[in-house]
Protein backbone atom coordinates (compact mmCIF):
# COMPACT_ATOMS: atom_id res chain seq x y z
CA UNK A 1 0.00 0.00 0.00
CA UNK A 2 1.30 3.25 -0.63
CA UNK A 3 0.70 6.76 1.45
CA UNK A 4 -1.58 7.92 -1.09
CA UNK A 5 -3.80 4.82 -0.58
CA UNK A 6 -3.59 5.26 3.41
CA UNK A 7 -4.34 8.63 3.20
CA UNK A 8 -7.62 7.90 1.26
CA UNK A 9 -9.02 6.13 3.86
CA UNK A 10 -8.38 8.54 6.96
CA UNK A 11 -11.29 9.48 8.64
CA UNK A 12 -13.06 12.82 7.65
CA UNK A 13 -13.15 13.58 11.46
CA UNK A 14 -9.55 14.16 11.42
CA UNK A 15 -8.82 15.46 8.42
CA UNK A 16 -9.53 12.82 5.71
CA UNK A 17 -7.83 13.34 2.41
CA UNK A 18 -6.23 16.47 4.14
CA UNK A 19 -5.13 14.68 7.06
CA UNK A 20 -1.11 15.79 7.95
CA UNK A 21 -1.48 18.92 5.32
CA UNK A 22 -2.21 21.15 7.49
CA UNK A 23 0.03 24.49 7.33
CA UNK A 24 -1.30 26.15 10.45
CA UNK A 25 1.28 25.81 13.54
CA UNK A 26 -0.65 25.11 16.95
CA UNK A 27 0.53 27.30 19.93
CA UNK A 28 2.30 24.10 21.92
CA UNK A 29 4.29 23.50 18.70
CA UNK A 30 5.39 27.32 18.47
CA UNK A 31 6.54 27.19 22.19
CA UNK A 32 8.70 23.62 21.48
CA UNK A 33 10.12 25.31 18.44
CA UNK A 34 10.39 28.80 20.24
CA UNK A 35 12.03 26.88 23.18
CA UNK A 36 14.70 24.75 20.73
CA UNK A 37 15.58 27.92 19.12
CA UNK A 38 16.26 29.96 22.66
CA UNK A 39 18.44 26.63 23.94
CA UNK A 40 20.44 27.09 20.39
CA UNK A 41 20.86 30.68 20.79
CA UNK A 42 21.97 30.84 24.02
CA UNK A 43 22.93 27.53 25.32
CA UNK A 44 24.41 29.05 28.70
CA UNK A 45 21.15 30.27 29.65
CA UNK A 46 18.62 28.99 31.82
CA UNK A 47 15.69 27.83 30.42
CA UNK A 48 12.40 29.09 33.09
CA UNK A 49 9.93 27.23 32.48
CA UNK A 50 6.54 28.89 33.87
CA UNK A 51 4.07 27.02 31.39
CA UNK A 52 4.06 23.50 32.31
CA UNK A 53 0.91 22.17 33.55
CA UNK A 54 2.27 19.43 35.81
CA UNK A 55 3.09 19.46 39.40
CA UNK A 56 6.83 19.37 40.03
CA UNK A 57 7.13 17.00 42.68
CA UNK A 58 6.69 13.55 42.73
CA UNK A 59 4.06 11.32 44.21
CA UNK A 60 4.31 11.01 48.36
CA UNK A 61 6.83 8.41 49.40
CA UNK A 62 3.81 6.54 51.12
CA UNK A 63 2.05 6.42 47.72
CA UNK A 64 5.60 4.92 45.73
CA UNK A 65 5.90 2.25 48.97
CA UNK A 66 2.22 0.89 48.57
CA UNK A 67 2.58 0.88 44.74
CA UNK A 68 5.55 -1.45 45.12
CA UNK A 69 4.27 -3.39 47.37
CA UNK A 70 1.11 -4.37 45.59
CA UNK A 71 2.77 -4.61 41.84
CA UNK A 72 4.83 -7.16 43.87
CA UNK A 73 1.76 -8.97 44.44
CA UNK A 74 0.37 -11.28 42.21
CA UNK A 75 -3.00 -11.34 42.88
CA UNK A 76 -3.46 -7.93 41.25
CA UNK A 77 -1.98 -8.95 38.28
CA UNK A 78 -5.58 -9.51 36.40
CA UNK A 79 -7.95 -6.84 34.61
CA UNK A 80 -9.41 -4.09 36.93
CA UNK A 81 -12.26 -3.64 34.46
CA UNK A 82 -14.37 -1.01 35.96
CA UNK A 83 -11.78 -0.81 39.06
CA UNK A 84 -11.27 -2.33 42.39
CA UNK A 85 -13.66 -1.72 45.09
CA UNK A 86 -11.01 -0.22 47.39
CA UNK A 87 -10.48 2.36 45.78
CA UNK A 88 -14.25 3.43 44.99
CA UNK A 89 -14.53 3.52 48.29
CA UNK A 90 -11.81 5.44 49.39
CA UNK A 91 -13.06 8.36 46.41
CA UNK A 92 -16.37 8.58 48.17
CA UNK A 93 -15.00 8.97 51.54
CA UNK A 94 -12.40 11.28 49.91
CA UNK A 95 -15.56 13.82 48.52
CA UNK A 96 -17.01 13.27 52.27
CA UNK A 97 -14.37 14.52 53.86
CA UNK A 98 -12.68 16.67 51.48
CA UNK A 99 -15.90 18.12 49.96
CA UNK A 100 -18.75 17.02 52.28
CA UNK A 101 -20.68 15.59 49.76
CA UNK A 102 -21.89 12.91 51.53
CA UNK A 103 -23.88 9.46 50.50
CA UNK A 104 -22.39 8.54 47.46
CA UNK A 105 -22.74 5.03 46.46
CA UNK A 106 -19.20 3.78 45.87
CA UNK A 107 -20.51 0.71 43.83
CA UNK A 108 -23.14 3.10 41.69
CA UNK A 109 -22.08 6.44 42.14
CA UNK A 110 -18.28 5.97 41.63
CA UNK A 111 -16.50 4.68 38.56
CA UNK A 112 -12.39 5.08 37.74
CA UNK A 113 -10.89 6.06 34.76
CA UNK A 114 -7.38 5.60 33.50
CA UNK A 115 -6.95 9.74 34.03
CA UNK A 116 -9.56 12.71 33.80
CA UNK A 117 -8.93 13.27 30.30
CA UNK A 118 -9.27 9.65 29.36
CA UNK A 119 -12.75 10.43 30.95
CA UNK A 120 -13.16 13.45 28.78
CA UNK A 121 -13.04 11.24 25.61
CA UNK A 122 -15.10 9.12 26.67
CA UNK A 123 -17.93 10.71 28.04
CA UNK A 124 -19.55 11.91 24.59
CA UNK A 125 -20.04 8.59 23.48
CA UNK A 126 -22.16 8.41 26.33
CA UNK A 127 -24.51 11.50 25.72
CA UNK A 128 -23.79 12.73 22.27
CA UNK A 129 -25.37 12.22 19.16
CA UNK A 130 -25.21 13.48 15.69
CA UNK A 131 -27.08 17.46 15.72
CA UNK A 132 -26.58 17.99 18.94
CA UNK A 133 -25.01 20.71 20.53
CA UNK A 134 -22.44 20.45 23.54
CA UNK A 135 -21.01 23.89 25.41
CA UNK A 136 -17.55 24.30 26.98
CA UNK A 137 -16.02 28.01 28.46
CA UNK A 138 -13.02 29.02 26.94
CA UNK A 139 -10.28 29.27 27.05
CA UNK A 140 -10.46 25.69 28.26
CA UNK A 141 -9.38 22.18 28.49
CA UNK A 142 -11.01 20.71 24.34
CA UNK A 143 -10.81 16.94 25.32
CA UNK A 144 -14.62 16.50 25.69
CA UNK A 145 -15.85 19.24 22.73
CA UNK A 146 -13.00 18.17 20.51
CA UNK A 147 -14.33 14.16 20.73
CA UNK A 148 -18.18 15.60 20.38
CA UNK A 149 -17.33 17.29 17.08
CA UNK A 150 -16.01 14.15 16.03
CA UNK A 151 -19.37 12.33 17.06
CA UNK A 152 -21.15 14.75 14.61
CA UNK A 153 -22.37 17.57 17.60
CA UNK A 154 -22.17 20.91 17.34
CA UNK A 155 -19.93 23.05 20.07
CA UNK A 156 -20.97 26.16 21.19
CA UNK A 157 -18.17 28.37 22.98
CA UNK A 158 -18.91 30.36 25.75
CA UNK A 159 -16.21 33.16 26.53
CA UNK A 160 -15.25 33.84 29.98
CA UNK A 161 -13.09 37.30 31.09
CA UNK A 162 -12.55 39.53 33.87
CA UNK A 163 -16.27 41.17 33.79
CA UNK A 164 -17.22 38.61 35.64
CA UNK A 165 -14.67 37.00 37.63
CA UNK A 166 -13.99 34.04 34.60
CA UNK A 167 -17.42 33.10 35.15
CA UNK A 168 -20.12 32.27 32.04
CA UNK A 169 -23.00 34.06 31.26
CA UNK A 170 -24.99 31.46 31.02
CA UNK A 171 -27.93 33.44 29.92
CA UNK A 172 -26.14 34.63 27.00
CA UNK A 173 -26.71 31.23 25.43
CA UNK A 174 -28.92 31.56 22.28
CA UNK A 175 -32.52 29.15 22.72
CA UNK A 176 -31.59 27.39 19.45
CA UNK A 177 -28.24 26.55 21.19
CA UNK A 178 -29.99 25.72 24.62
CA UNK A 179 -32.94 23.66 22.58
CA UNK A 180 -30.12 21.22 21.13
CA UNK A 181 -27.88 21.03 23.74
CA UNK A 182 -26.89 17.96 26.03
CA UNK A 183 -23.74 18.77 27.87
CA UNK A 184 -22.58 21.91 29.69
CA UNK A 185 -18.55 21.18 30.58
CA UNK A 186 -17.30 23.70 33.08
CA UNK A 187 -13.86 23.04 35.00
CA UNK A 188 -13.55 25.07 38.25
CA UNK A 189 -10.93 26.24 39.77
CA UNK A 190 -10.21 27.05 35.89
CA UNK A 191 -7.69 25.99 33.92
CA UNK A 192 -6.22 28.59 32.56
CA UNK A 193 -7.75 31.22 34.48
CA UNK A 194 -7.09 30.25 37.99
CA UNK A 195 -10.36 31.21 38.80
CA UNK A 196 -12.53 30.04 41.57
CA UNK A 197 -16.59 29.21 41.57
CA UNK A 198 -18.97 30.28 43.90
CA UNK A 199 -21.30 28.47 46.07
CA UNK A 200 -24.16 30.81 44.19
CA UNK A 201 -22.39 30.61 40.61
CA UNK A 202 -22.89 27.03 41.31
CA UNK A 203 -26.34 26.80 42.42
CA UNK A 204 -27.40 28.54 39.28
CA UNK A 205 -25.89 25.98 37.19
CA UNK A 206 -27.98 23.28 39.05
CA UNK A 207 -31.08 25.98 38.35
CA UNK A 208 -30.19 26.31 34.49
CA UNK A 209 -29.36 22.52 33.71
CA UNK A 210 -32.96 21.67 35.18
CA UNK A 211 -34.70 24.15 32.98
CA UNK A 212 -33.02 23.36 29.96
CA UNK A 213 -32.29 19.69 30.59
CA UNK A 214 -28.73 19.49 30.34
CA UNK A 215 -26.34 16.57 31.89
CA UNK A 216 -23.74 19.14 33.88
CA UNK A 217 -19.88 17.80 33.32
CA UNK A 218 -18.09 19.31 35.82
CA UNK A 219 -13.98 19.01 35.65
CA UNK A 220 -12.57 19.34 39.50
CA UNK A 221 -9.04 18.17 38.66
CA UNK A 222 -7.66 21.35 40.44
CA UNK A 223 -10.38 21.34 43.09
CA UNK A 224 -8.16 20.83 46.03
CA UNK A 225 -5.97 23.33 45.48
CA UNK A 226 -7.23 26.40 47.15
CA UNK A 227 -5.59 29.07 49.74
CA UNK A 228 -6.21 32.29 51.37
CA UNK A 229 -9.36 31.15 52.71
CA UNK A 230 -11.16 29.76 49.74
CA UNK A 231 -12.54 26.42 50.74
CA UNK A 232 -12.65 23.09 48.33
CA UNK A 233 -15.93 23.53 46.52
CA UNK A 234 -17.73 20.14 44.73
CA UNK A 235 -20.34 21.01 42.12
CA UNK A 236 -22.00 17.66 43.84
CA UNK A 237 -22.59 19.62 47.16
CA UNK A 238 -25.11 22.21 45.76
CA UNK A 239 -28.81 20.67 46.63
CA UNK A 240 -29.88 19.31 43.39
CA UNK A 241 -26.75 18.42 41.23
CA UNK A 242 -26.67 14.92 41.30
CA UNK A 243 -29.81 15.08 39.76
CA UNK A 244 -27.99 17.04 36.76
CA UNK A 245 -24.25 16.31 37.04
CA UNK A 246 -21.28 14.39 37.07
CA UNK A 247 -17.71 15.16 38.61
CA UNK A 248 -14.54 14.46 37.24
CA UNK A 249 -11.55 14.07 39.66
CA UNK A 250 -7.95 13.31 38.77
CA UNK A 251 -4.87 11.91 41.20
CA UNK A 252 -2.58 14.32 39.08
CA UNK A 253 -2.82 17.54 39.99
CA UNK A 254 -3.97 17.49 43.85
CA UNK A 255 -1.45 14.12 44.65
CA UNK A 256 1.68 14.89 42.08
CA UNK A 257 0.79 11.71 39.98
CA UNK A 258 0.29 12.88 36.92
CA UNK A 259 2.21 9.92 35.25
CA UNK A 260 0.14 7.29 37.10
CA UNK A 261 -3.11 7.94 35.12
CA UNK A 262 -5.97 7.67 37.53
CA UNK A 263 -9.41 9.98 38.01
CA UNK A 264 -13.12 9.19 39.13
CA UNK A 265 -16.38 10.14 37.91
CA UNK A 266 -18.49 10.29 40.17
CA UNK A 267 -22.35 11.93 40.53
CA UNK A 268 -25.72 10.95 39.25
CA UNK A 269 -26.00 7.34 39.39
CA UNK A 270 -27.54 6.80 35.94
CA UNK A 271 -24.51 9.01 34.46
CA UNK A 272 -21.83 6.97 35.94
CA UNK A 273 -23.63 4.00 34.87
CA UNK A 274 -23.53 5.28 31.17
CA UNK A 275 -19.92 6.34 31.55
CA UNK A 276 -19.36 2.97 32.66
CA UNK A 277 -20.89 1.02 29.83
CA UNK A 278 -18.61 3.19 27.59
CA UNK A 279 -15.57 2.42 29.63
CA UNK A 280 -15.85 -1.14 30.03
CA UNK A 281 -16.15 -1.49 26.15
CA UNK A 282 -12.90 0.66 25.71
CA UNK A 283 -10.27 -0.87 27.99
CA UNK A 284 -10.05 -3.05 30.60
CA UNK A 285 -8.94 -0.96 33.72
CA UNK A 286 -6.27 0.76 35.53
CA UNK A 287 -3.65 -1.46 37.01
CA UNK A 288 -4.78 -2.80 40.10
CA UNK A 289 -1.47 -1.49 41.91
CA UNK A 290 -2.17 2.16 40.98
CA UNK A 291 -5.68 1.99 42.12
CA UNK A 292 -4.38 0.26 45.59
CA UNK A 293 -1.55 3.55 46.00
CA UNK A 294 -3.93 5.76 44.70
CA UNK A 295 -6.56 4.74 47.58
CA UNK A 296 -4.22 5.48 50.17
CA UNK A 297 -3.08 8.73 48.77
CA UNK A 298 -6.67 9.79 48.97
CA UNK A 299 -6.66 8.78 52.92
CA UNK A 300 -4.08 12.04 53.42
CA UNK A 301 -6.04 14.83 51.85
CA UNK A 302 -3.68 17.05 54.53
CA UNK A 303 -0.80 16.59 51.49
CA UNK A 304 -2.53 18.29 49.08
CA UNK A 305 -3.13 21.05 51.91
CA UNK A 306 0.63 20.84 51.49
CA UNK A 307 1.18 21.50 48.45
CA UNK A 308 -1.41 24.12 48.32
CA UNK A 309 0.63 26.39 50.63
CA UNK A 310 3.56 25.78 48.41
CA UNK A 311 1.44 27.18 45.81
CA UNK A 312 0.20 30.15 47.19
CA UNK A 313 3.72 30.88 48.62
CA UNK A 314 4.62 30.90 44.88
CA UNK A 315 2.27 32.81 43.53
CA UNK A 316 2.89 35.89 45.95
CA UNK A 317 6.43 35.82 44.32
CA UNK A 318 5.09 35.34 40.97
CA UNK A 319 2.57 38.63 41.10
CA UNK A 320 5.24 40.77 42.85
CA UNK A 321 7.43 39.83 40.22
CA UNK A 322 4.83 40.63 37.31
CA UNK A 323 2.92 44.00 38.52
CA UNK A 324 6.70 45.49 38.48
CA UNK A 325 7.15 44.16 35.13
CA UNK A 326 3.39 46.32 34.46
CA UNK A 327 1.25 42.86 34.27
CA UNK A 328 -2.23 43.93 35.93
CA UNK A 329 -1.58 40.39 38.00
CA UNK A 330 -3.98 39.56 41.07
CA UNK A 331 -3.45 36.37 42.79
CA UNK A 332 -6.10 33.50 42.30
CA UNK A 333 -7.53 31.70 45.06
CA UNK A 334 -6.77 27.89 43.87
CA UNK A 335 -5.21 26.14 40.94
CA UNK A 336 -1.00 26.57 40.10
CA UNK A 337 -2.03 29.12 36.98
CA UNK A 338 -1.57 33.10 36.93
CA UNK A 339 -3.43 34.34 33.90
CA UNK A 340 -2.64 37.96 32.79
CA UNK A 341 -3.11 40.20 29.67
CA UNK A 342 -0.50 40.07 27.24
CA UNK A 343 1.29 43.63 26.49
CA UNK A 344 1.12 44.73 23.13
CA UNK A 345 4.60 45.21 22.63
CA UNK A 346 8.14 46.35 23.64
CA UNK A 347 8.95 50.24 24.09
CA UNK A 348 10.99 51.08 20.74
CA UNK A 349 10.95 47.38 19.84
CA UNK A 350 8.17 44.44 18.00
CA UNK A 351 4.41 44.45 18.51
CA UNK A 352 2.56 42.04 19.56
CA UNK A 353 -0.48 40.78 17.48
CA UNK A 354 -1.50 38.07 19.72
CA UNK A 355 -0.63 36.55 23.23
CA UNK A 356 0.83 33.71 21.36
CA UNK A 357 3.36 36.54 19.62
CA UNK A 358 4.89 37.61 22.94
CA UNK A 359 5.15 34.14 24.37
CA UNK A 360 7.08 33.15 21.45
CA UNK A 361 9.12 36.68 21.61
CA UNK A 362 9.86 36.03 25.87
CA UNK A 363 10.90 32.36 24.81
CA UNK A 364 13.08 33.50 22.31
CA UNK A 365 14.56 36.65 24.07
CA UNK A 366 14.97 36.08 27.69
CA UNK A 367 14.40 32.03 27.50
CA UNK A 368 10.88 32.32 29.69
CA UNK A 369 8.62 30.02 28.89
CA UNK A 370 4.99 30.39 29.24
CA UNK A 371 1.64 29.55 27.71
CA UNK A 372 -0.59 31.97 25.57
CA UNK A 373 -4.12 32.20 24.96
CA UNK A 374 -5.99 33.70 22.28
CA UNK A 375 -9.69 32.42 22.86
CA UNK A 376 -11.14 35.59 24.63
CA UNK A 377 -8.52 38.19 24.22
CA UNK A 378 -5.20 37.69 24.49
CA UNK A 379 -3.58 36.12 27.70
CA UNK A 380 -1.08 34.46 28.82
CA UNK A 381 -1.14 31.63 31.85
CA UNK A 382 1.71 31.45 33.75
CA UNK A 383 2.44 28.21 35.89
CA UNK A 384 4.13 28.47 39.71
CA UNK A 385 5.16 24.65 38.94
CA UNK A 386 8.60 25.87 37.60
CA UNK A 387 11.39 23.96 38.61
CA UNK A 388 12.77 25.01 42.22
CA UNK A 389 14.13 22.95 44.66
CA UNK A 390 13.39 24.92 47.64
CA UNK A 391 12.25 28.24 49.26
CA UNK A 392 15.45 29.95 48.71
CA UNK A 393 15.99 28.34 45.26
CA UNK A 394 12.17 29.36 44.75
CA UNK A 395 13.40 33.32 45.45
CA UNK A 396 16.28 32.99 43.49
CA UNK A 397 14.04 31.84 40.31
CA UNK A 398 11.67 34.67 40.75
CA UNK A 399 14.76 37.11 41.05
CA UNK A 400 16.21 35.54 37.70
CA UNK A 401 13.11 36.56 36.34
CA UNK A 402 12.22 39.87 37.38
CA UNK A 403 15.69 40.64 36.25
CA UNK A 404 15.02 39.12 32.70
CA UNK A 405 11.58 41.17 32.43
CA UNK A 406 13.22 43.86 34.02
CA UNK A 407 15.61 44.44 30.21
CA UNK A 408 12.11 44.68 28.22
CA UNK A 409 9.70 48.15 28.52
CA UNK A 410 6.63 46.59 27.74
CA UNK A 411 3.91 48.33 26.48
CA UNK A 412 0.52 47.25 27.85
Amino acid sequence: MTDSHVQNLIAERIGGKRFGQDTVIYKFERIKRAKAAALAAHPEREIIDMGVGEPDAPAHQDVVNALADAAANPGNRFYADNGIDLFKEAAAKYMADVYGVTGLNPATQVVHAIGSKSAFALLPYAFVNEGDVVIQTVPGYPVLATISSWLGATVHNLPITPDNGFLPDLHSIPAEVLNRAKLLYLNYPNNPTGAAATREFFEEVVAFAKQHHLLVVHDAAYGALTFDGYEPLSFLSIPGALEVGIEVHSMSKAFNMTGWRLGFVAGNETAVKAFATVKDNNDSGQFRAIQIASAKALGHPEWTVETAAKYSRRHELLVDVLRDAGFEAKKPKASFYLYVKAPKGVVGGPTFASAADFSEYLIKEQSISTVPWDDAGHFVRWSVTYEATDEADEVRVMNEVARRLGQLELEF
